[in-house]
């Protein structure tokens, strides 16, 4: 008889035990902020029309994606990005709504990444998005959730780095440059290599104010102070009143008392061609990736309807999970958990006691005493973290 597989596919994991409660405490965690900032819940499928994810919307590429076919032959592919997905909601549900629309989720994504680079290609994702708000106001708050949700999480070091893609785009855009060479420029830029920038702009026909911006864009993070430095960088218009709207940006997020969270970085670029504005990622110790991505995205939603300007990110609850672990910070974390433990004669009494119990919120397991070793037992609770155990027997109860 052929064995049954027992493992999962590379990129996909079980999550189970401690793991599982603590994720989930996490993600109640992040998610109680949200409401608390008056975001409200919502789902989207897993799986949308490919179209969803066309190549001009900007998103993740297609050789990236999981893609199926329905019974009528449409293709359809796994969520490979929910920024899309709640645009093309927004524009069917919302599209009549003026008033600032403000929305949440806890959703998974699914990239079919390359095995070599080791990521998850399933992943947990909660985000927060702001439709109809173009206003540094909703930048300056979409920050601060992000900051009070990582806090919440017990993360207190931490960076949100911002960019602003329209200094870049606002320096290019009188170059009449092919796609292909405007990713790779971006990408360049993106990752720090300002020989690669250098090469890249030798042969072409780039004005030696705007190559020496360019290059200058990778080295163009840290303290308040470089947005001075961009400034002296060009007179290009868009560029500036990018720079300006960052300044701007960084007085209210004083108001937050969230600015020490926050550093500049304005050759970060992201592969997401939708976004328009403020862009930011967020880092700490012990997790090599991004724990947060986000920006502004004012023109993704007139691909679905009616234009109309958004803002939003997504939090990387796995990545978060990670950091934790790794930095020992899930330690002292407790189960709100109750076992009791009953003989049989007994059952009646602990049936009456878990049923107070769990009128009263608290989650309560009932196991029967069918010869266990009750040492071994409670050593197996406290492992899993949870300290509250019962014994209920025909001569009343104590405490393990």
């Amino acid at each position: 008889m052929e064995k049954k597989l027992l493992h999962t596919p590379v990129g996909v994991r079980d999550i189970y035990g401690k793991e599982c409660e603590l994720k989930i405490e996490l993600e109640n965690k992040i998610n109680k902020v949200f409401n608390t900032y008056g975001y409200h819940n919502i789902f989207t499928p897993t799986f949308e029309f490919f179209d969803v994810y066309s190549e001009e919307r900007g998103s993740v590429s297609s050789k990236d994606m999981y893609k199926f076919f329905d019974r009528d032959g449409n293709t359809l592919v796994l969520r490979p990005d929910i920024t899309p997905a709640i645009a093309r909601m927004v524009s069917k549900y919302y599209q009549d709504e003026v008033f600032p629309v403000k929305l949440c989720y806890n959703m998974n994504t699914f990239i079919n990444h390359s095995e070599l680079q080791g990521k998850l290609k399933e992943s947990t994702q909660l985000g927060c998005e702001m439709i109809n708000d173009d206003s540094i106001e909703a930048d300056a708050e979409i920050i601060a959730l992000v900051v009070n949700s990582l806090r919440s999480t017990g993360l207190d070091e931490f960076l949100v780095e911002v960019g602003q893609v329209d200094f870049y785009k606002g320096i290019i855009e009188k170059y009449n440059l092919s796609s292909e060479m405007e990713r790779e420029l971006r990408n360049r830029i993106s990752n720090k290599n300002i020989f690669g920038v250098e090469e890249l702009l030798e042969d072409n026909k780039i004005s030696e104010d705007d190559k020496k911006a360019l290059m200058e864009l990778p080295s163009l993070f840290g303290s308040q102070d470089v947005l001075e430095t961009a400034k002296s960088l060009t007179d290009n218009e868009t560029a500036i009143n990018a720079i300006t709207r960052l300044e701007k940006l960084f007085k209210i997020l004083d108001e937050y008392n969230v600015s020490k969270y926050v550093s500049i970085d304005l050759g970060m670029l992201s592969n997401f061609n939708y976004y328009t504005g403020i862009i930011f990622k967020a880092y700490t110790y012990g997790s090599g990736e991004e724990i947060v991505t986000g920006g502004r995205y004012d023109k993704l939603l007139s691909q679905f309807g009616e234009s109309k300007p958004a803002i939003g990110f997504g939090i990387y609850a796995d990545q978060i999970l990670n950091a934790l672990y790794r930095e020992s910070l899930t330690t002292d974390i407790e189960i709100d958990f109750t076992t009791i433990v009953y003989d049989k004669e007994a059952r009646v009494e602990a049936i009456k006691q878990a049923e107070v119990l769990r009128s009263q919120g608290v989650n309560t397991e009932l196991i029967l005493n069918n010869n266990i070793d009750l040492d071994k037992f409670v050593q197996s609770r406290k492992d899993m973290k949870i300290s509250n155990i019962i014994y209920v027997s025909k001569d009343g109860k104590k405490e393990l």
